[in-house]
């Protein structure tokens, strides 16, 4: 083996590998996880121990952080530690550990129907871009991110499309131990993100007068050449949920009202998931299908009807 280099030293020559390969907006992500959770552990160690590795799973659970924020981290950790075998620096074994069983179930914030008509309602009848918006919103499933990157030029009225292309999100970045934030204007989050959604009939409606007076260049919440950004738009959305006095969802409980109706109105599920740029169709299933006791009663005499 060459010369041993500690975690922290392997993650300084893995950062600017690493940082060739993938998206600055996936990039800031693995350095807040390092400087957060990896470093602090695990950057003066030569390599890490299963022991060792179970008893940090177990301390940042009780610390409160989500079982999937903690894979987060192992996942990166693990990339480092892959790397660092690779260039022969560290002694990497394949690591095995263990969550709890018992997971917390997920609950997603979903407005009424009778709030989300409400909502919708009240943007008809009070018309502003950053209103506009919020309808789009509830009637596409849209990310915050993906609202304040809309631009006219992605409205497709002739063909009823709305064009999913860009994503607006603010970044943390460190560099040399310096912490700065950064707006970025950047492809979706996956692939699947970058999508086609039909416009609704009512939707259509709002947008048709007023699309062919419209800069194409423009975006549509700000409707002008620079953009609103997604914690502007977050801030407007909850002083205006407040003065409707509406429950007060977090703004991603539009896109979770949107997709919650669409499985109530028997939507099938693999075409809402491509509706909301899900990777796949078990995040759909797994986030917004639960049968209830009248389902599931169905079901079973359906399959026994059908045995007879």
């Amino acid at each position: 083996m060459t010369q041993q280099k500690t975690i922290e030293e392997t993650i300084s020559a893995w950062k600017t590998d690493k940082k060739l390969y993938v998206k600055k907006s996936t990039f800031s992500a693995y350095m807040l996880l390092i400087e957060n959770h990896i470093t602090p552990a695990f950057g003066s160690n030569y390599n890490v121990e299963e022991p060792e590795l179970q008893a940090f799973v177990f301390q940042k659970l009780k610390e409160g952080l989500s079982q999937k924020s903690v894979k987060d981290i192992l996942i990166v950790l693990k990339m480092v530690l892959k790397f660092g075998a690779k260039n022969k620096w560290i002694e990497y074994q394949p690591l095995d550990i263990k969550f709890p069983t018992h997971q917390q179930k997920q609950n997603i914030e979903v407005l009424s129907r009778t709030h989300q008509k409400k909502l919708m309602t009240y943007v008809q009848e009070h018309f502003t871009f950053r209103n506009l918006g919020i309808y789009i919103c509830l009637s596409a499933g849209m990310r915050i991110g993906e609202i304040c990157a809309l631009t006219w030029e992605d409205i497709d009225i002739e063909n009823g499309i709305i064009h999913i292309r860009r994503t607006i999100q603010r970044i943390y970045m460190i560099d040399a131990g310096i912490r700065k934030t950064e707006l970025i204007l950047d492809t979706p989050k996956t692939k699947n993100s970058i999508r086609e959604i039909p416009i609704s009939r009512d939707l259509l409606k709002m947008l048709k007068p007023i699309k062919k007076i419209m800069n194409p260049n423009f975006y549509v919440l700000t409707n002008d050449a620079k953009p609103t950004e997604p914690r502007t738009y977050r801030s407007y959305y909850k002083k205006m949920m407040q003065a409707l006095d509406m429950p007060q969802l977090k703004f991603h409980g539009l896109r979770h009202s949107f997709a919650t109706r669409c499985i109530e109105s028997k939507c099938d599920y693999k075409t809402v998931s491509v509706i909301l740029g899900h990777s796949n169709i078990s995040t759909t299933l797994n986030l917004y299908v639960h049968p209830n006791l009248e389902q599931k009663k169905k079901c079973i005499e359906q399959m026994f009807k059908a045995l007879k």
